[in-house]
């Protein structure tokens, strides 16, 4: 069994992912990034989401999220068939997630999607920092391949051209997000890949910007990004660690 309960041997069924809205997309990020850097703590309270929305590390943007939206959230991935709660787990109900099949991917490609869901899109030197947190990718070809997969199944999409920091994003936008989204980067120079393809515009990779980050500063952004990424690490295990003590203190009357 894996981290988060799924045997990664299974034939996976169909995935069923849909759009989704920013707040169920960050639910779901978080769901997914405490499974993997904080099992012990998984499944997860409704207070312990809500924490985790609102980290103000790893996340982006910030959010101040009320319990009650985030239950409203909870109560729609389930109908979707995204999470699951499980009913009487100690005090409380807790919730876990069950996007590998509801996504149809496999372990290293949902901590690429978490990493996306949490922050948006970002380049593929800080994508491979950031997600090596959860789950490790040797170096950016590995990371590549991986990518490759996540954009034949349509849940990455390239916002830029391929190349020195081509920037990519998760397809679970709704469509007037990504639609803002797509323009913002084509305003910046760069296309979506798919969509080059499809219209055969090969002026969008001439009108890629001419500054692009050596080998060396993508190395050091990769550095960088993984320090933060342990710092966020951290600080996410201080706070769980404070929240246990808290409920340890409530069980004891003290």
């Amino acid at each position: 069994m894996s981290e988060d309960g799924m045997n990664h041997g299974e034939e996976q069924t169909k995935p069923r992912w849909v759009a989704l809205s920013r707040i169920d997309r960050r639910v779901a990020g978080v769901l997914v990034e405490k499974a993997k850097t904080t099992p012990s703590a998984y499944p997860m309270t409704l207070n312990a989401i809500t924490n985790g929305c609102n980290q103000k590390s790893n996340r982006f943007p910030t959010m101040q999220l009320e319990p009650d939206e985030v239950e409203e959230s909870l109560d729609r991935l389930r109908q979707l068939g995204a999470i699951g709660v499980i009913e009487g787990y100690g005090r409380v109900d807790k919730y876990r997630h069950y996007l590998y099949e509801w996504l149809g991917v496999e372990k290293v490609e949902l901590s690429v999607m978490a990493e996306l869901l949490l922050r948006g899109p970002q380049t593929v030197g800080e994508l491979r920092g950031r997600a090596s947190r959860m789950d490790a990718i040797a170096d950016l070809a590995t990371l590549q391949t991986i990518l490759d997969e996540l954009k034949a199944k349509e849940l990455v999409l390239g916002l830029t051209p391929s190349g020195r920091g081509h920037v990519v994003c998760h397809g679970l936008f709704q469509p007037n997000e990504l639609e803002k989204i797509r323009a913002e980067y084509q305003g910046a120079g760069g296309s979506d890949d798919a969509g080059a393809e499809r219209s055969g515009a090969t002026t969008a990779v001439s009108a890629a910007p001419a500054r692009v980050p050596s080998r060396e500063l993508e190395e050091l952004r990769d550095q960088v990004a993984q320090l933060r990424s342990d710092l966020d690490d951290l600080s996410g295990e201080f706070q769980q660690t404070k929240e246990e003590l808290r409920r340890l203190r409530e069980d004891l009357g003290a």
